[in-house]
C-alpha cells in the first residue's frame, strides 16, 4: 500500500475486512461508510441469521415475496452470475451447502467429523422467478437460497464507492477476505496486493505481488474455508458436492469485484477448463494447483523467476 495511506480493519461478514485511503483524514469517514454497507448487505443477504431478509424469504420458499431494493440488487446479481457461468455459479445451493455440513457461520462451525456427504440435486437458477419491476421473488418450495458466492463482492463493489463519496479527493480499496474493490484515484504505481491461498496470510507467505489500479480482483480457493478436513465452500451445482477441479486457487482481475468473484468461483469448478474460459472471456487470472504451481492467463503478468 502507500506509504501516505492509512487502513482500518475488522470483523466482519465472517471474515476480515479492510478499507485503505491514500488521505488518511478521510479514513474514519470511509470506515463508517463501508460499516454501514456491510451492516446492510449482512441484514439483506445473510443465510445465517434467521432475521435477515434473505433467510424470510427463504422461510417464504412456494409463495412470491416482496423484496427490498438491496436484497433485490443481491438476487439480480446472483442470478446474472448464473447465467454467464452457464450455472456454475448457482444461488439453489443452500440446501447442498447445509447437507455438506455449512449449515452455520463459519466462525463456528465444528473442526471435527460430520455426517457423510452424498450428493443432491441443486434445483438450479431457472427455477426462481424474479420480477424486478414489482420487486418480487418466487423461490420453489424445496430450495434454498445462499448468495455467498456473490454478495460479499457486491458488498466491496459497494463499500468502495460508498468510501471514495466520503473521500472525492483520494483512493479507496476495500479487501473482504479476498474479494477487493478500487474507487476514486489510486496511488501512483497503483495498489500492491499480495496474492496468496489465503487472505490473512502475510506478505511473506508464497504468492504473488500485483498492482491494481481500478475494478476489483477476487481469489477463490478451496484451502481456506474447510471443515470436517476435506471440505471446502466452492461446490460444483452439478453434483452438489465440493468441487474437485485441479485448481486450489486462482485470483481472477476484472471491471468489478462482483465479475472477479463470479470468474474465480466458475475457475475452481471448472477444473482443467477454467484457462480456455477465463482467456475466451479476456479475463487476467493466476491458477494454483495442488501442488502450489502457478499458471498465468491472459494479461496476468508473469510472476519473476527466482534466481
Amino acid at each position: 500500500m502507500s506509504a501516505a495511506s492509512a487502513t482500518a480493519t475488522w470483523t466482519a461478514l465472517g471474515t476480515t475486512a479492510s478499507v485503505t485511503v491514500t488521505d488518511p483524514g478521510a479514513l474514519a469517514a470511509a470506515r463508517s461508510a463501508v460499516h454501514d454497507e456491510l451492516e446492510a448487505i449482512d441484514a439483506a443477504c445473510s443465510r445465517f441469521d434467521e432475521r435477515s431478509e434473505l433467510s424470510r424469504l427463504n422461510a417464504r420458499a412456494g409463495r412470491t415475496t416482496h423484496v427490498g431494493p438491496l436484497l433485490l440488487e443481491a438476487l439480480e446479481t446472483a442470478l446474472r452470475a448464473a447465467r454467464l457461468t452457464g450455472g456454475l455459479v448457482d444461488p439453489t445451493i443452500g440446501a447442498a451447502l447445509v447437507l455438506a455440513g455449512y449449515d452455520e457461520d463459519f466462525v463456528r462451525l465444528p473442526t471435527g467429523p460430520r455426517r457423510p456427504l452424498r450428493a443432491v440435486r441443486v434445483a438450479g437458477w431457472q427455477t426462481v422467478a424474479l420480477d424486478a419491476e414489482s420487486a418480487t421473488v418466487t423461490v420453489p418450495r424445496g430450495v434454498l437460497l445462499d448468495l455467498g458466492a456473490t454478495a460479499k463482492a457486491l458488498a466491496a463493489d459497494r463499500a468502495a464507492a460508498a468510501a471514495a463519496r466520503c473521500a472525492p479527493q483520494a483512493g479507496v480499496v476495500v479487501n473482504l477476505g479476498g474479494d477487493l474493490a478500487v474507487a476514486g484515484r489510486p496511488p501512483p504505481g497503483g495498489w500492491a496486493v499480495r496474492v496468496t491461498d489465503d487472505h490473512r496470510a502475510g506478505p511473506g507467505a508464497p504468492g504473488q505481488t500485483v498492482s491494481v489500479r481500478s475494478g476489483g480482483l477476487a481469489t477463490s480457493s478451496t484451502t481456506v474455508r474447510r471443515w470436517a478436513g476435506d471440505r471446502h465452500h466452492v461446490l460444483d451445482p452439478a453434483t452438489g458436492l465440493p468441487a474437485a477441479g485441479c485448481w486450489r486457487t486462482a485470483s481472477v482481475a476484472a471491471a468489478t469485484c462482483v465479475d472477479a468473484n463470479i470468474a474465480s468461483t466458475a475457475a475452481i469448478i471448472l477444473g482443467r477448463d477454467a484457462e480456455a474460459w477465463l482467456a475466451r472471456h479476456d479475463l487476467p487470472a493466476r491458477l494454483v494447483d495442488g501442488e502450489g504451481a502457478a499458471c498465468a492467463v491472459g494479461a496476468w503478468p508473469a510472476e519473476p523467476v527466482a534466481a
